[in-house]
């Protein structure tokens, strides 16, 4: 060959050779450019399982997009890397993100199938594709795969790409990351797995189903072992190591996720709260790893989540739907114990436990008679009208259709009466009482008497309810309610707590009075149903429907340090739905948690210093025996000694008349006795003579004695 032949011709190699440069560096510039574009750091950025606990760190429940509990790759074994890539891609440490041998292998899979197969690709390339696109198989989608994974290759070394790889992988059963794995199928820290249980994991990400050694133990058994053979093919464990754990079963001592659907209504409020006053998100709060610490009471949750499900607490007229039911405890500090949102309540469902409805005769101590106490005017024993009279076009009814005329507040709460609550409101004011009402966040726009009943036109919620009646079991400190008492974020960091709040609503005498009169509703009224052995105040509530049943029947009420509110009705009431139970399943329902909570029974309510104790009402008996006779008394003169039935309450004061010719003489008065002498008494006087029981507390006298004459007779 010539020399210009010779010359031409290493020209057009040259050429060739700086044109195919050309050409590959504008290919690879083109795959630098694609894969920078969708490259985002951010969607590397894994979801880490947030956990809410008890203040005793007991789990409660877990709340993911992705189960996954991200780990260092320096805590995760050597041999359990080496299974990975072992199986996944041989030559990681080898190539720069895209190994050609492999996609020559692939081209010629392509070509032997007639179609797209997914083999060749590296772990760096199972990342991108985890992270950044779907699992479609076109071309196109393998080209952005391999731009993105040479671009991952330049922005992390291998041990990073390896650590998130290890992280992102899905191994079925809802189950991401080795170390969830690792929990999930072992019940063990990823750094304590052996050589065949790292050899297990890593046989799964092919087909996380299909491979499941829960599902189908024996082809997880065949294709962890296939894993074996290919660690030993490569150099990474022995042929007699390869033999011997091949012999080992699975091993598994699977650590199930638990659902506990008895706290579902609680997780949910949590949720919400964490939006509104820690501004995180639903998205977040299931992707940022967070510990959420919660006040609940786990024998309490449990308790209310079983009542809920029993129906001799639930009566109503559709025989094909029981009504629903809400209950809501917390403590005197603000720290929700237990919340059912309803009786067969689902995350993210109807949560009733904010739901407002109408409150009855539970609304008469915030709204009335609370009040009304606290404004001086009136005591336990002030006597109340008790008449079925109209205020306007409004006229309320007793429920027992019986008026006695006048009755103490005390004695109108514990049956619940209805007339004197109006009243009294009417007494005090109305805007007296919203004032209070508004103090404690309940906020009305009803301007009638008709709220003393709680005849409210949006009604109040049992949390609101629960809330409000911390200020009687406070000493008059209404308290906020809170669901998180503390959370920190994913590094351990604490970034919020709680705080507990309170407002001064009512004297420390007119909650310790309240209490006492609501102690009474339980010992001797409407809150007598079922059984409890804890110390209990509280008030019924029940709003009619028909003659035959109920729209809503309530309790709330509160033991020495827990305030709880239980709802009871239909979402939607009609002629075919009502309740056809009463508040005593309420109550029953209120009595049944707290008899869960072991703690409770050894509490007593205990007056604060430095204020009055409130005695039992007296009662006065009628006197209907009464003797006179003639005694000697002063200087041995004539006296006259009375003498009458004995009432059992010592605190009784009887008074003793004379009356001649129409004429009425105090004599005098006694308490606490059946007897009384009267000095200096001429024996020819035609007086008679009766005594009339009074009572101290109300300052009403009672019926008098039948009037005797004395008898002269006996012995002087």
């Amino acid at each position: 060959m010539d020399k210009s032949k010779l010359y031409t011709r290493l020209f057009q190699v040259a050429y060739f050779i700086i044109g195919a440069a050309i050409v590959g560096l504008f290919v690879y510039f083109i795959v630098l450019l694609i894969g920078n574009h969708y490259t985002d750091d951010e969607k590397l950025v894994m979801s880490r399982t947030s956990v809410v606990v008890d203040e005793q760190g007991h789990e409660i429940s877990r709340l993911y997009a992705e189960n996954r509990d991200p780990v260092a790759l320096k805590k995760i074994p050597k041999h359990v890397q080496d299974a990975f890539i072992a199986t996944e891609d041989q030559r990681f440490y080898k190539h720069s993100g895209i190994d050609l041998r492999g996609v020559a292998r692939a081209l010629v899979a392509d070509i032997m199938v007639g179609g797209k197969a997914e083999g060749a690709s590296t772990i760096t390339q199972q990342l991108a594709r985890n992270a950044y696109l779907s699992n479609e198989k076109t071309w196109f989608r393998k080209f952005k795969e391999a731009a993105i994974a040479v671009s991952l290759e330049r922005r992390y070394s291998k041990k990073q790409i390896l650590d998130m790889y290890l992280n992102q992988l899905y191994f079925g059963h809802g189950i991401y990351g080795v170390q969830m794995a690792s929990q999930f199928f072992f019940n063990k820290d990823v750094s304590e797995l052996t050589e065949d249980e790292g050899a297990l994991l890593a046989a799964l990400p092919k087909g996380p189903n299909g491979y499941s050694p829960i599902l189908h133990p024996q082809k997880a058994l065949e294709r962890r072992n296939v894993v074996l053979s290919l660690l030993q093919k490569n150099g990474y464990i022995s042929a007699e190591e390869s033999v011997r754990l091949k012999g080992m079963t699975l091993g598994l001592n699977v650590h199930k996720i638990q659902t506990h659907p008895e706290f579902d209504s609680y997780i949910d409020l949590v949720k919400q709260e964490a939006e509104k006053d820690y501004h995180i998100g639903n998205d977040e709060l299931i992707r940022g790893g967070y510990k959420i610490v919660v006040p609940i009471n786990r024998q309490a949750q449990a308790a209310s989540y079983s009542a809920f499900k029993n129906n001799v607490y639930f009566h109503g007229s559709n025989p094909k739907q029981s009504p629903e039911g809400a209950f809501v405890l917390m403590n005197k500090n603000g720290g929700v114990l237990a919340a059912q949102g309803g009786r067969n309540y689902v995350l993210g469902s109807y949560n009733r436990v904010n739901v407002k409805r109408q409150p009855g005769s539970s609304f008469k101590p915030l709204a009335v008679y609370g009040p009304a106490l606290d404004l001086g005017r009136y005591q336990p024993y002030s006597l109340l009208q008790d008449k079925n009279v109209s205020y306007g076009n409004y006229k309320p009814t007793n429920y027992s259709g019986q008026y006695t005329g006048e009755m103490t507040m005390y004695d109108a709460i514990t049956i619940s009466q209805n007339a004197p609550a109006v009243w009294l409101l009417n007494q005090i004011g109305i805007s007296k009482s919203k004032a209070y009402l508004s103090k404690m966040g309940i906020h009305l726009s009803d301007k009638g008497l008709a709220i003393a009943l709680g005849g409210l036109s949006k009604g109040v919620s049992p949390l609101q309810m629960a809330s409000a009646y911390t200020s009687f079991d406070n000493e008059g400190e209404q308290t906020k309610p809170f669901f998180i008492q503390a959370i920190y974020d994913h590094q351990g960091k604490k970034i919020g707590e709680a705080h507990p709040a309170t407002k001064k609503i009512f004297s420390k005498q007119t909650a310790w009075y309240m209490t006492r009169m609501l102690q009474s509703v339980m010992r001797n009224g409407t809150g007598q149903a079922g059984y409890s052995q804890v110390a209990i105040a509280g008030k019924t509530g029940s709003n009619a429907f028909t003659k035959e049943g109920l729209r809503d029947a309530w309790f709330v009420g509160y033991t020495p340090d827990a305030v709880g509110a239980v709802w009871i009705g239909y979402d939607q009431t009609n002629k075919d739905q009502y309740v056809t139970g009463s508040s005593n399943d309420a109550v029953r329902l209120f009595k049944s948690v707290v008899n869960s909570m072991p703690k409770e029974k050894a509490l007593a309510f205990e007056k604060p210093e430095g204020i009055t104790d409130l005695d039992e009402p007296i009662r006065l008996a009628g006197v209907t025996r009464l003797e006179a006779r003639g005694v000697l008394g002063k200087y041995a003169l004539p006296a006259l000694e009375l003498t009458w039935n004995e009432s059992r309450d010592r605190r009784v004061i009887y008074r003793v008349y004379a009356e001649v010719d129409g004429k009425r003489t105090l004599k005098g008065e006694v308490k606490g006795k059946n007897t009384y002498r009267i000095d200096f008494v001429n024996p020819m006087s035609k007086e008679t003579y009766y005594v009339v029981p009074y009572n101290s507390q109300t300052g009403k006298t009672g019926q008098a004695s039948p009037s005797v004459e004395a008898n002269w007779f006996s012995k002087l």
